[in-house]
């Protein structure tokens, strides 16, 4: 009788198992999908992970590239299409914390020399200005010759600079000097 009980559960997981599609990764609540189009290229989730800071998950940040990459410098310096999202998952993030928190994260990336793409971040800089709200997404989508498209939920509010500046901006969060260590290794798939 177990052993009967038994086969017939296996049989049914099994029958489950190959007939689910597979879901899409689920990181602090957020259905991560498992691709982006950026431009004409569809692109492949790299690896999901959420930021931190004193004990509270305030956002979840998402790495899409054309091919599994799992060296945050290839992934800076590569002239290719690339998006990093973030899902923001905290009432704690304001326009004043992403701005002020993003700044930081350019002076860490560029080894505290912005000059070079100073008008570039002062153009970015000002999509934080409008209000930010739990539940809202980023996308942050670099197209080789035109530049990093700028999206809030869903709506494209700029296009900002060129391989300069997407290599400062995607240097936030996979540069030698991450925002956090914990979300680079996660972006990057280990």
């Amino acid at each position: 009788m177990k052993k009967a009980f038994l086969t017939g559960f296996a049989s049914l997981m099994l029958a489950a198992t190959l007939s689910t599609p597979v879901a899409a990764l689920t990181v602090g609540g957020v259905d991560v999908p498992d691709t982006y189009t950026a431009g004409s290229t569809e692109l492949q989730l790299n690896g999901a992970g959420t930021r931190s800071k004193f004990f509270m998950d305030l956002y979840v940040g998402s790495l899409y590239v054309p091919q599994a990459q799992n060296d945050g410098t290839a992934v800076v310096e590569a002239d290719e299409p690339q998006a990093i999202t973030l899902h923001i998952i905290s009432g704690m993030i304001t326009s004043d914390r992403m701005t002020e928190a993003t700044m930081e994260g350019f002076e860490a990336s560029t080894d505290g020399d912005m000059s070079s793409v100073k008008a570039d971040i002062d153009q970015f800089m000002s999509v934080f200005k409008e209000e930010i709200k739990e539940g809202d997404v980023f996308d942050l989508v670099y197209v080789p010759g035109e530049g990093v498209k700028v999206l809030k939920n869903g709506e494209q509010k700029d296009t900002v600079g060129d391989l300069a500046f997407k290599k400062a901006l995607f240097g936030i969060w996979l540069s030698d000097a991450p925002a956090q260590k914990s979300l680079k290794k996660e972006m990057l798939g280990k």
